[in-house]
């Protein structure tokens, strides 16, 4: 029997594998899960990564995740963050007010206190189990982490009416992100997850014009470093995929309200296609049933190559059968 790491690298190489993947996104859940809140869990990566393995072990998941919130580059610019027990964490906007890249701290992923804590994490799961599970980095994308310094209202304001800061700006979350993944690819990360969810809200034109290029270039690099790939774009993605199908990405998650056959249609068969299962109403409020029987029907829809995943994060207070349910091994089918 194949281990983790080789069956999700089997499956993101489109190669035979025993029986699919399984990656879930855990956060909050696996905080909860070792007896934890959520703030113990984004602000030290100790509990992060003891949620993550003792999950890991026991439910029959193939990946370590280092996710756990869109604030780690923000606070290396100088954003100020409240940890909250029960929710992610909150933060400010060092650029709301102003357009003055100079104002913002120059984040080093070694310095950088959040930033450092997410390397630490990778070095732990490299410590702990190096070939046995695959470990996922993670970076906010172009777009994300320019909201996120801009705020989503001031930064889909600035699409429209100052698309040369937008770039300047893009520019220089992306060059953030290209040193923060190389420094998780060093530590021991295999794969980089690239979070990118405010694309959604944005129009097919905006995305191919102003957004895409930005995410290829940081694709491309990550790529150059010797890891794979994984793009996260929460909501309806369906009018971005043919600009997704140009980025050259490994790995797609898929959110619930997306049909996977236009998915595979779309971006192709080279690409593997994670999910869509409802998180909500299938995994949190779903029988073990319904969710077994959802993953059959993704599968059997989107075909291979395919990993096992909700369309998002497994919410807090899902039921832990349901979470054995999603992990219980789906036999690849040629």
């Amino acid at each position: 029997m194949m281990n983790g790491y080789e069956r999700y690298i089997g499956a993101i190489r489109d190669q035979p594998v025993d029986y699919l993947p399984r990656i879930p996104i855990l956060m909050q859940y696996a905080a909860e899960y070792i007896g934890f809140d959520y703030a113990a869990f984004a602000s030290n990566y100790q509990v992060l990564v003891k949620a993550n393995e003792q999950c890991v072990k026991d439910f029959g998941i193939d990946q370590l995740s280092c996710i756990s919130d869109p604030y780690r580059e923000t606070q290396g610019f100088g954003s100020t963050v409240k940890y909250i027990k029960d929710g992610p964490p909150r933060s400010t906007h060092p650029l709301q007010n102003s357009k003055d890249l100079s104002t913002l701290l120059k984040p080093d992923p070694m310095m950088s206190k959040r930033m450092l804590d997410r390397v630490k994490a990778v070095e732990a799961y490299k410590e702990d189990f190096h070939g046995e599970y695959s470990i996922l980095g993670w970076i906010e994308g172009p777009a994300a982490e320019a909201a996120d310094l801009r705020s989503v209202t001031t930064f889909m304001i600035d699409l429209m009416d100052d698309e040369i800061f937008v770039s300047e700006l893009m520019d220089l979350c992306v060059e953030v992100g290209i040193s923060f993944a190389r420094t998780q690819v060093r530590a021991g990360a295999d794969t980089i997850g690239i979070g990118d969810a405010v694309a959604s809200l944005v129009s097919p034109h905006t995305y191919e014009k102003l957004i895409q290029p930005k995410e290829k270039q940081l694709v491309r690099a990550i790529q150059d470093m010797g890891a794979h790939v994984k793009l996260h774009i929460c909501g309806n993605i369906t009018h971005l995929l043919p600009g997704i199908a140009d980025l050259g990405i490994d790995l797609l998650d898929v959110d619930h309200m997306v049909k996977m056959s236009t998915v595979r249609d779309t971006v192709g068969g080279r690409v593997t296609i994670a999910g869509n299962i409802d998180p909500v109403a299938v995994v949190l409020n779903g029988t073990p049933t319904a969710i077994k029987n959802a993953i059959l029907s993704a599968y059997e829809e989107v075909g291979n190559p395919y990993m096992v995943n909700a369309g998002c994060e497994i919410p807090s207070g899902t039921p832990n059968e349901n979470l054995r349910a999603l992990c219980e091994p789906v036999p690849y089918v040629p």
